[in-house]
Parts: C-alpha cells; sequence; structure tokens
C-alpha cells in the first residue's frame, strides 16, 4: 500500500490562512492567479501521498465568503476549439463544466474573461451564448509587445483599453481551463484598472509544483518537470530570491524570466514592487505539509516513470514527439530510476513473454503482484482484472467468476451483430458481466465489492490497451502504464 506522507488537514488549514495574510497586506482586495487544477488534481495526489484530489478547491472553501471566481479563455482557443487533453472536451465548453462545478460547491462565479479579443466570430457567438446563460462577459484585447513594451501595457492604450471586471469580493480567484489563456495579464490589467478607480488591490500566484521550499532535484520537482515535458518547463533555483534573501528556493523558468517585467509593472502601476523575486508572488504552503519525505520521494519516482510510459506511447501512436520523450529520459537519470523500479512491468512483461500474447500486472495494496493473461475468452487486462478481485476477495485462482455461457452471447453480439473483429470482452463489459453474476452468486457478489480497493494500484500491460479500457481504468483510480506497442501491425488503432 502506499505510504501516506502529505498532511492534508494541515495543507487546508495554513494554506487558507497564508492567502488570507496576503488579502491583508494588500489593504482587503488580492486577485490570486490560479494556476493548475482546482478540481481532480490527481497528480498532486499522486505525487503527495495523503494529498486530496479536492483539497485545493476545499481550501477556498474555508475562504467562502471572501472568493470570487473569474474564469478567463483566450478567444483564439475558442476559434481554434482547442480540446483538453486529459477530458476531451473544447476549452469553451470547460469554461461551462467549470461554472458549474463551482457554483455546485456554492462559490460565486463572478464572470468570464475573453483574452486576446480581435473580434473572432466564434468567440462573439461564445460571449452571447454566456451573456443568455446568465454569464457576465469582459473582453481584454491584445497589445503590441506584450510584457515587454511596459509604457504601452501601462497606459490607456494597454491595459486601460481592457474592459475593467466589476469584482465584489476581497479575494478573487482568476482561473482557466488550461495554459496560455491570459490568467496573469488580467490580474495585472485589474491592478491597473483598479489603481485609476481608487481602488488598493494586490496580486499573487497559486502554483502547487514547483515546490519552492524542497530542493531542486527533488523527485516532487521533478515530477513536475516530468508532467509539463511538452511545455519545455524547467525548475531552477530563483536568482532573484538568493540575491535578495540568500535563501535558495526554486521556480521555474516563465516566471523567471518574466519577473523584471512583471517588477516594472507593478512599480509603473502602485509607484512600488510589492516583492523582490518570483517566490515572494507565491502562496503555495505545500512543501510545509510533507511530513514523510521517504514516502513522498518513491511516490514522484512512479510519477516520473508513468510519465515517460506516457509520453513513449503517444509517441507510438503520433502525437508525442522525441524531445519530450529525451526529456523524461533525463528526469529519470537525474532521479536515479529506471523502469525497473517499477514491479508492474517486469512482471507483465515476463507473462507475455511465457505466453507468447499480451498480458497485463497489478500491484495490490499489499504489495502483491497479480498477473493476467490473454485467453480465447477475454483479454489480458480483463482476465487480470478479475483475478486482482478474486484475490482480494480471498477467492481461489481455480473459480470462474462468469461463466462462459455468459461471455459468449456478449461475444457473438459484439462480433456478428456490433461489427466488431476483436471477441475479447472490455474491462467495462466484463464488470457489467460480473454484475448480473453477482445478482445471484454471493462470490460474485464478493468479488464486486473489492473494487474499491483498486484505488491507486500501478497496473502494466504490455501493449497499449483501447481507449475503452484506458477509459475504465481512469474511473477505477488505477495508475496504467503501457508498453509502446501495438497488439497487432495493422495501421488503424481503436
Amino acid at each position: 500500500m502506499t505510504k501516506q506522507g502529505f498532511d492534508n488537514d494541515k495543507y487546508l488549514k495554513i494554506q487558507s490562512e497564508h492567502i488570507r495574510d496576503r488579502i491583508g497586506k494588500f489593504g482587503g482586495k488580492l486577485y490570486l492567479e490560479f494556476g493548475g487544477k482546482l478540481f481532480d488534481d490527481y497528480h498532486a495526489s499522486r505525487v503527495l501521498p495523503g494529498f486530496k484530489p479536492d483539497s485545493k478547491i476545499n481550501m477556498l472553501l474555508q475562504l467562502k465568503e471572501d472568493v470570487e471566481i473569474v474564469l478567463v479563455i483566450n478567444s483564439g482557443d475558442i476559434e481554434k476549439n482547442k480540446v483538453r487533453g486529459d477530458l476531451g472536451i473544447t476549452y469553451d465548453m470547460d469554461v461551462l463544466r467549470l461554472i458549474d462545478a463551482f457554483r455546485g460547491y456554492g462559490l460565486f462565479v463572478g464572470s468570464v474573461v475573453l483574452t486576446r479579443f480581435e473580434g473572432q466570430e466564434s468567440a462573439v457567438a461564445y460571449q452571447k451564448k454566456l451573456e443568455s446563460l446568465g454569464v457576465k462577459v469582459y473582453r481584454h484585447y491584445p497589445i503590441a509587445g506584450y510584457p515587454n513594451n511596459v509604457p504601452l501595457i501601462i497606459s490607456d492604450e494597454g491595459f486601460g483599453r481592457n474592459d475593467y471586471i466589476e469584482t465584489k469580493h476581497s479575494l478573487v480567484v482568476v482561473t482557466a481551463p488550461g495554459p496560455g489563456s491570459g490568467k496573469m495579464a488580467v490580474c495585472l490589467s485589474q491592478l491597473y484598472n483598479e489603481n485609476k478607480h481608487g481602488v488598493k488591490a494586490g496580486y499573487a500566484k497559486f502554483e502547487t509544483f514547483p515546490i519552492w521550499n524542497i530542493p531542486l532535484k527533488h523527485p516532487v520537482n521533478l515530477a513536475y518537470e516530468a508532467a509539463t515535458a511538452d511545455l519545455n518547463d524547467l525548475n531552477m533555483i530563483d536568482p532573484y530570491h538568493l540575491d535578495a534573501y540568500g535563501i535558495s528556493t526554486v521556480n521555474y523558468n516563465r516566471d523567471v524570466e518574466v519577473f523584471p517585467v512583471l517588477n516594472a509593472m507593478f512599480k509603473e502601476i502602485s509607484g512600488e514592487s510589492p516583492y523582490k523575486s518570483p517566490t515572494d508572488m507565491g502562496v503555495n504552503m505545500a512543501g510545509n505539509c510533507i511530513f514523510d519525505d521517504e514516502a513522498v520521494c518513491n511516490a514522484a519516482n512512479q510519477e516520473i516513470i508513468r510519465r515517460y510510459y506516457k509520453e513513449q506511447d503517444e509517441l507510438r501512436k503520433g502525437n508525442g514527439n522525441e524531445n519530450s520523450v529525451n526529456k523524461l529520459e533525463l528526469l529519470m537519470k537525474k532521479a536515479d530510476i529506471s523502469v525497473a523500479d517499477r514491479p508492474v512491468v517486469a512482471a507483465a512483461n515476463l507473462k507475455a513473454e511465457i505466453t507468447g500474447a499480451p498480458a497485463a500486472a497489478i500491484e495490490l495494496p499489499d504489495g502483491k503482484i497479480i498477473t493476467g493473461k490473454t485467453t480465447p475468452l477475454m483479454g489480458a487486462s480483463s482476465a487480470m482484472l478479475l483475478n486482482a478481485l478474486k484475490t482480494l476477495a480471498g477467492l481461489g485462482d481455480e473459480l470462474k467468476l462468469i461463466a462462459p455461457t455468459i461471455i459468449e452471447p456478449i461475444q457473438h453480439l459484439k462480433v456478428s451483430h456490433l461489427g466488431n473483429h476483436n471477441p475479447h470482452l472490455h474491462i467495462n463489459e466484463i464488470l457489467i458481466a460480473l454484475t448480473i453474476c453477482a445478482s445471484d452468486d454471493p462470490k460474485a457478489e464478493l468479488a464486486m465489492e473489492q473494487l474499491e480497493k483498486l484505488k491507486g494500484c500501478e497496473v502494466h500491460s504490455s501493449v497499449i490497451l483501447s481507449s475503452t479500457d484506458e477509459n475504465t481504468f481512469q474511473k477505477l483510480g488505477v495508475n496504467l502504464t503501457c508498453e509502446p506497442q501495438y497488439q497487432t501491425e495493422k495501421l488503424f488503432h481503436r
């Protein structure tokens, strides 16, 4: 079982207190640029065992009466129908999803900002749609030479041209569906326009990673680089913080590169800058809540290996790139780890070598590894899943949880009537069949009751799985990796 190393309760308490203190330092109003995921932050929960995926939203709920949400979307992303890779939905649809989610928690969503607005037809149509749904919409425009042309930016032709966002609360959380949306520019524009309206306000940044007060080459920070390999983000020592305080802290290249410009903007807007370094701008307290560094290091190292396999698979599918793979290989060397440090890899590949067919392996909470092989009735992942459920339920390996008389008609339906070429049942189909059996078989019911125990388990497949099986594993909370090869030599794979 993954050993806990992060104190989530402490995090909720001190993080909300720290943000409240920062609000007070700026006279009672703070624009907080919120990077990363506010909901379902599974990366953080994987590399910081004990961190709950909904921790950040629960932290905000402790400030609920003070919080207002402003969602930001780049007009160009609307025009391009940009898609969130993890959810498979466009950014404009994700804004609607986020509004519903925030409201579901009882948080106030004040408005949506269309950044880099240049009259794009799709952005205009989207604004009309939002307004018809009762959502306030503001437009912010491109500024030539941003972020380096400070005199133009801090003028009526720069930030002054943007719509002034009317906000009501002391903590304005500025967030977006993904990177490149323009969150920081929105915050700075508001500081400029609030100042013109005689309102004193400040800016801070919330990013969980990299964690500023752990070492640069700590596995958690390396795992962040692994997660952003496609963006080419680099962790580095914050030179401004080191110069100002003589203390080494960790930040990432984009914030360090843009800090001199931000500092100049702060001085133009307010007369002086409140910050001496990019680290000063941050409010993240996650590093203060790690209580077992060894457990956290082990979890982060596993994440680096998983990211390596994921990028290898994307490259095999034609969606990745060699540079990302090379970067991940370098990160593994920095962390002094290899795929051999992921036990399920050797187990699945050995089973595949012995059987001459695809195989899969899962590491159960107690550390025991269970494998599955390809059979005439089901694929290796389905077989592995049933074997794991039997083991967790204390049932014999020889027990048939699902009779062939139930599986075979489903196979006939798939091949003869639904046009499938592969008769093997997907994981979700196996679970449906098991559910049917559980209605009158106590052993099948006992096996079904073990599904919750699979959450957080490590799984490896000797071949790339179908998107259907990948999605089911994701819903089960299983951490999946696959060898970067397909089961067949066909060019088209579903």
